[in-house]
């Protein structure tokens, strides 16, 4: 093979496939390299010059830019398996994805991670691994699974894991706490990334002597700025929920670019249908008048060089063929081909692969749950609130009088305040906590939803309490997904059977009964962009600043569980 790949550079021999005619972009000179590109295998061989292939592909006028990379999602958070995941992205120029299968790791613990590892095994991008570094995120949640640093040794060896996925206990990081410890030491001198939302200040210098590289949760300049100067690649993110692009985008220049990627974190059939994936995020960065060459070369070859791909992030010879081949200006990156390693993503690639059986069946165990299952009384004259800032998984911490009725305090839809319970689903103790959450303008019915980070327990929003018992009933029925009841019949829903998080069905079917639920949520009276996901990250204590589990309210500020 490295005679072959020698032999075929030079043009001794002809290429095994040939794109014709293009024009290379190269993101460390910015030159515009006019030629062919030779391909051995899955490696370039040759650019910028006339090739001879077994294979050729005429790509004459168009753009050709590395492959995207993603540098930190959740796959399970598009609803959909690594397998649909692969043939909804890889088309739109994301040849990596670095995922942190801590979503399914909840449910199922390694099993879980290793369903994941075999999927990447045989996916047409290529899919690595971040080993989930906190299962369950804290000591306030019941999950369905732990994994302690020894599970996660023993995984370590597969060749699609890099390293330690987001440690999200920051607290457990800056106070030392011993199993946060001995993880950050098992992997020691290998890739661990960040998760520390608004940190700061001797904090943050604490958390990042840790060993830690990347963060992903910086939401606004200030903040990123801060965490570039403590040495920190930041990653700037733009989910279904998080959507920090705007905030973030001053900061992108070719002066910062070699130190900044991009990722999506969560984000599922519906927005990329909508509106895209990293391709969608080049375009928006380029609109709001960031350096085209700073966002591809965050795209792909600073996202290679902070992750330790040296194989990747440059069409040059001797890296891997990862390639999109642009249609018209490159401000508009529209995807006309894509190679991963050489393949080009088509259907005849995606059909080609095989596709190991799902893990997780059969999850959701829901105890006994009626409609007064969600009264709360509460013990202060002033109720704690969530109150949802949309675009953001941050939270406000209000404080509100809500008049007791007989024993309870009531959902309020006059003052948009509305009843979240949380149902521990594992089928471990059964607990059901209760509180208000102000954001989702709920005037009737209810939400349900056993995407709920990151312990994934049921979580309801609703202002009648029998249309809530209705929500959560049926998401046992359905083995978990999401769910719109009113009058107690369902409005819509989509089956989420794999660990209660993931759809077997193909992506655009997905698609569809997502837009079904958005407008059964609408009727509502929902008007946030997507209640599912924001609904989800309501649940996880590691976010500032009040959050809810099965343990009930949290103050994520001061890290504990609210008594109430």
């Amino acid at each position: 093979m490295l005679e072959d790949r020698i032999a075929q550079g030079r043009g001794d021999t002809p290429a095994d496939l040939v794109l014709k005619g293009g024009t290379v972009w190269c993101l460390v000179t910015d030159q515009k390299i006019a030629g062919d590109v030779a391909i051995c295998g899955d490696t370039v061989v040759g650019i910028g010059a006339e090739y001879a292939g077994k294979r050729e592909v005429d790509v004459a006028g168009r753009l050709l830019v590395p492959g995207f990379i993603d540098t930190h999602l959740h796959i399970e958070s598009s609803c959909i398996t690594p397998f649909e995941f692969d043939r909804c992205v890889a088309p739109r120029g994301v040849t990596t994805a670095i995922c942190d299968p801590h979503e399914i790791a909840n449910v199922a613990g390694a099993a879980g991670i290793r369903y994941f590892l075999s999927a990447a095994e045989r996916t047409v991008m290529d899919i690595r691994v971040n080993l989930s570094s906190c299962v369950p995120s804290t000591h306030m949640e019941t999950a369905g699974a732990e994994l302690s640093a020894d599970d996660l040794l023993a995984l370590t060896d597969h060749p699609k894991v890099l390293g330690l996925a987001e440690f999200m206990n920051y607290p457990g990081v800056i106070h030392r706490d011993p199993g946060c410890m001995e993880k950050l030491r098992a992997f020691a001198g290998r890739h661990i990334d960040g998760h520390a939302p608004l940190l700061s200040g001797r904090d943050l210098n604490a958390y990042v002597a840790a060993g830690i590289r990347t963060e992903h949760e910086a939401t606004s300049a200030a903040e990123a700025r801060e965490k570039l100067t403590k040495g920190l690649r930041v990653l700037i993110r733009e989910g279904s929920v998080s959507k920090d692009l705007a905030a973030l985008a001053e900061v992108l220049t070719p002066l910062t670019a070699p130190y900044m990627c991009l990722c999506t974190d969560d984000r599922n059939p519906l927005d990329i249908a909508e509106h895209g994936h990293l391709d969608y995020m080049i375009r928006r960065l380029i609109e709001t008048g960031c350096d085209p060459l700073a966002v591809f070369r965050a795209a792909s070859l600073s996202a290679a060089e902070a992750f330790g791909l040296k194989d990747r992030g440059q069409i040059a010879p001797g890296r891997r063929a990862d390639i999109v081949v642009l249609e018209g200006a490159a401000a508009e990156c529209r995807a006309a081909m894509v190679f991963c390693g050489g393949v080009l993503a088509e259907d005849a690639a995606f059909a080609a692969r095989e596709v190991v059986a799902p893990v997780a069946r059969g999850s959701v165990h829901l105890p006994a749950v009626s409609p007064g299952s969600f009264r709360y009384a509460g013990t202060e004259a002033e109720t704690p609130v969530i109150g949802i800032w949309p675009g953001k998984i941050l939270t406000e911490h209000i404080r509100e009088v809500v008049a007791e009725v007989e024993g309870d305090r009531p959902p309020d839809p006059a003052r948009d305040l509305a009843r979240i319970a949380v149902i521990e689903r594992h089928g471990k103790i059964g607990r059901i906590s209760n509180g208000f959450v102000r954001g989702f303008s709920l005037k009737r019915g209810a939400i349900g939803s056993t995407v709920c980070h990151d312990h994934h327990n049921i979580a309801v929003v609703g202002v009648d309490y029998a249309d809530m018992a209705r929500a959560a009933a049926r998401l046992a029925e359905i083995e978990g997904g999401f769910v719109v009841v009113e009058g107690g019949e369902v409005r819509a829903e989509l089956a989420l059977p794999v660990a209660g998080l993931m759809s077997l069905e193909p992506f655009e079917t997905v698609h569809q009964r997502l837009v079904a639920l958005r407008a059964a949520a609408r009727a509502l009276g929902v008007e946030l962009e997507e209640p599912f996901l924001q609904l989800a990250f309501l649940a996880l204590p590691v976010i500032p600043h009040l959050k809810i589990t099965d343990h009930g309210l949290v103050d994520v500020d001061r890290f504990e569980v609210i008594a109430g």
